[in-house]
C-alpha cells in the first residue's frame, strides 16, 4: 500500500533558537552554571540550536547575561 502524503510535511516546522555562550559562568551562582550545562553549552563560543519553548526560554532568562540567542527560522529565511 504507497503512502499518501502526512498532515506533518503541510505544517510549519517549529521555531528553533540557536544559542550561544559568550561570557563564562565562571564567578556566578551554581544554578547559572547549572543552567548554562542544561543548554548544552560546555565551551565559550559554542553554539547550539534548540526547539523554542516557554521552558527554554525560562532558563534563557536566568543566563541572559552570558550568552547571546539568534532565531534561526527567521535567520534561514
Amino acid at each position: 500500500m504507497p503512502r499518501t502524503s502526512s498532515s506533518k510535511s503541510n505544517q510549519e516546522q517549529p521555531k528553533r533558537v540557536q544559542i550561544t555562550l559568550v561570557k563564562s559562568p565562571i564567578g556566578y551562582s551554581v544554578r547559572h552554571k547549572a543552567t548554562v550545562r542544561a543548554l548544552g553549552l560546555h565551551r565559550m563560543h559554542q553554539t547550539v540550536e534548540h526547539v523554542d519553548s516557554p521552558t527554554l526560554r525560562g532558563m534563557l532568562a536566568k543566563v541572559n547575561h552570558l550568552v547571546e540567542v539568534v532565531d534561526v527560522t527567521e535567520a534561514r529565511k
